[in-house]
């Protein structure tokens, strides 16, 4: 039996037609995606009001909506490159050619071992990454895919990628706030900056609290660009999981575009052909692949998987193609020629890189309100235990204005990093610039460096024995 949601019930899904429990299963995932995301909130975002806070830069009654606002804006503005990233984790490709069940596993099993972790460790009012969490349950659940069902279960190149991202982005963030609070000690005449408030009215400086202020602002922006967009991949993930054929493709982009993209490609692929037989083997491939892909464009539709998915995998194809064309030495194409199949090759992207704005927009107001929420245990912990001495103004400024700038060169480069060990090694870095490795408390660092540790295999089994769990069902 199936039931149907009325458009008026889910106006951004209109009519959904799912057997009555995957209906529930589908409706709980949107719910723990959302709470995921609120989660992330007050466990991630307390991070960037932490030295705001402590600092009495601002109170919390102004810093965290304030917080919160600057995450929506990140979410919206930050683009879709990390969360197709999060995506490429997991065998897309092949879920799509199985029962809507096993999705299902899928899904349930990344989202409550993600958000179970983060639970734990946000009680415990340990600063642990959101990221780590759920990209060990991303990898758990694709390596329990792969012993029920063979074939491809993780993206190891992409997990490698994003692994190096996630390991690196601290270290850098501990080096290079070190070495700005050095220059700072150096430099400026303001004995100001290196004052440790104490009291509830012993606050910084206007130009201070401005920095600050600024400093925290840009932390937000860029967590919401780069966090935000790790629950965009999940909703996208539930989405293509439950209903294949109306979101493993963007139909919003016109048939009309893509034709155009591919009709460039084609012109620039047959003028090669007659200039230069040699070439003939890697360029004939290309074209025969287009004319497939035009064929497929006009049969795809938002009702039959297995027509979407056709679509989707020739498209995949054809952008992987004209990239390895563009690069290869010896096809020797004019710089014209190069920049028309890189256009084309983007253009094609956003037939399969894509979520919805409501997508986006939900994702963005999880975040932000739970900005709002729960953000005192590791305001706590940022602001009074990683260093034996309360936090200084200069120390505060220092981590964040670091933070920012590694959070959103990861965000240009379309990798996840986490927020939480980004700002407390760049205050861990700044405490040792200010009185040496004796300046850092050993027991949080421990705490840290232990839920560091153990976030990705606990992760990862967690994920691996859900998806067991809910597999019995099926």
């Amino acid at each position: 039996m199936h039931f149907s949601i009325p458009a008026v019930i889910l106006p951004f899904l209109g009519q959904v037609d799912l057997s009555g429990s995957l209906l529930i299963v589908f409706l709980l995932c949107i719910l723990a995606v959302i709470g995921f995301e609120f989660v992330n909130g007050f466990h991630d975002t307390a991070n960037a009001v932490a030295t705001v806070i402590y600092t009495k830069a601002l109170r919390p009654v102004y810093a965290i909506p304030w917080s919160g606002f600057f995450n929506f804006l990140g979410v919206c503005l930050g683009g879709v490159t990390v969360a197709m990233g999060i995506l490429k984790l997991v065998p897309l490709d092949t879920l799509m050619t199985l029962p809507v069940s096993v999705g299902a596993c899928l899904v349930l099993a990344v989202l409550l071992a993600s958000i179970v972790w983060n639970l734990g460790t946000w009680y415990l009012g340990i600063p642990c990454s959101s990221s780590h969490t759920m990209i060990g349950a991303m990898i758990g659940g694709g390596l329990a895919f792969t012993f029920y069902y063979n074939g491809p279960g993780v993206n190891w190149s992409k997990a490698g990628e994003i692994g190096s991202s996630l390991i690196l982005s601290p270290i850098i963030g501990f080096g290079a706030a070190a070495l700005l609070m050095l220059f700072l000690k150096h430099v400026t005449k303001s004995h100001a900056l290196f004052h440790i408030p104490s009291g509830e009215n012993d606050r910084p400086p206007i130009h201070i609290r401005l920095l600050l202020v600024t400093t925290c602002t840009l932390v937000s922006f860029f967590h919401g660009s780069n966090d935000g967009q790790k629950g965009v991949g999940l909703f996208m993930l539930i989405l293509i999981a439950f209903l294949p054929a109306r979101f493993a493709v963007n139909h919003a982009v016109p048939n009309g575009k893509v034709l155009s993209a591919l009709n460039q490609t084609e012109q620039v692929i047959n003028h090669e052909l007659a200039n230069n037989t040699e070439k003939k083997p890697v360029l004939t491939e290309l074209a025969v692949a287009i004319n497939q892909t035009k064929a497929s464009l006009a049969e795809k539709n938002e009702k039959e998987v297995a027509k979407t998915y056709r679509y989707r995998k020739q498209v995949e194809g054809i952008i992987k193609d004209i990239r390895a064309v563009i690069k290869d030495p010896r096809v020797n194409l004019e710089t014209k020629d190069k920049e028309v199949l890189s256009t084309a090759a983007n253009e094609l992207e956003h037939v399969t890189d894509f979520a919805p704005v409501w997508v986006i927009a939900i994702i963005s107001l999880s975040l932000g309100v739970g900005t709002m929420v729960g953000w005192k245990r590791i305001v706590v912990t940022i602001g009074e235990k990683i260093g034996n001495e309360h936090l200084n103004y200069a120390q505060g400024a220092t981590s964040e204005i670091v933070a920012a700038s590694t959070i959103g060169l990861s965000t240009g480069f379309g990798l996840p990093v986490s927020t939480t060990h980004v700002l407390s090694s760049g205050i861990a870095g700044a405490m040792v610039a200010s009185g040496g490795k004796g300046n850092l408390n050993n027991g949080t660092l421990k705490n840290i460096a232990l839920a560091w540790i153990l976030t990705l295999p606990v992760a990862i089994i967690l994920a691996f024995l859900l998806f067991m769990l809910f597999h019995l069902f099926i």
